[in-house]
């Protein structure tokens, strides 16, 4: 039985890699347009690489940049979380602490007495030195400071008694129902007394809330302050 030869084959594969070479020699690279089929293929498939090549990098590259920004924000995230997760397991303990510092702040509300009721408190007040056979040489309410929330009504005392009267009287004050603090206390020796008695110059500042007009006067004339303010940074 005969063989075919692969001669033949071999040779039509030289001369089409002949022919192939021959496209590629003598390009004029000033008129891509002009080349044979084969270099403009072969130069149309670099170019779309090189394209796919490039787009490839820079979406990689924004792609790295946003994971290190995210790896950034990465630890205040756990940070955050952490803090979340300890406010979740100690809710209950953190809602009974608000309740208490809310009946705090109502039992101090309530040791603030009114507008109405001043008078009632100055008495008190004056009451607590006769009580402690104290004489009254001065007792001048000043002008009250109004606060965001509160006011606070000065008053200039001079009392003279005995030391341990005197005392007392300090003590009879701050245990009154309504908050009252003393002041800038002085005390010195009545002159040419030999019965021993004091003299105790001192500041009482009493307390009061806000009814709903003050409230609203406050918040109006703060508005407009902050108003004024930011007007001027402005300028």
């Amino acid at each position: 039985m005969a063989t075919r030869s692969t001669q033949p084959a071999a040779l039509d594969v030289a001369v089409l890699a002949s022919k192939a070479s021959a496209q590629f020699r003598d390009l004029n690279p000033r008129e891509p347009g002009q080349w044979p089929l084969l270099p403009k293929l072969c130069a149309w498939l670099g170019a779309a690489a090189l394209a796919l090549g490039l787009g490839w990098v820079l979406a990689v590259s924004g792609a790295a940049d946003a994971l290190e920004a995210a790896r950034n924000v990465e630890p205040g995230l756990k940070t955050d979380y952490r803090a979340k997760l300890g406010q979740a397991v100690n809710l209950s303990e953190l809602r009974k602490q608000k309740q208490q510092v809310q009946e705090y702040v109502t039992q101090l509300e309530r040791q603030l007495p009114g507008k109405a009721e001043m008078d009632a408190l100055l008495s008190d007040i004056n009451q607590a030195g006769i009580g402690r056979g104290l004489q009254f040489d001065l007792f001048r309410p000043g002008q009250s400071e109004v606060k965001d929330y509160y006011a606070v009504l000065p008053i200039t005392l001079r009392v003279t008694g005995r030391y341990h009267d005197i005392g007392a009287f300090a003590a009879d004050v701050s245990n009154l129902s309504r908050i009252v603090t003393l002041h800038n206390l002085a005390i010195a020796p009545v002159a040419k007394d030999t019965a021993g008695n004091l003299t105790m110059d001192a500041v009482a500042r009493t307390y009061r809330y806000l009814d709903v007009a003050e409230l609203a006067e406050v918040r109006k004339a703060k508005a407009a302050a902050d108003a004024a303010k930011a007007k001027g940074a402005r300028k």
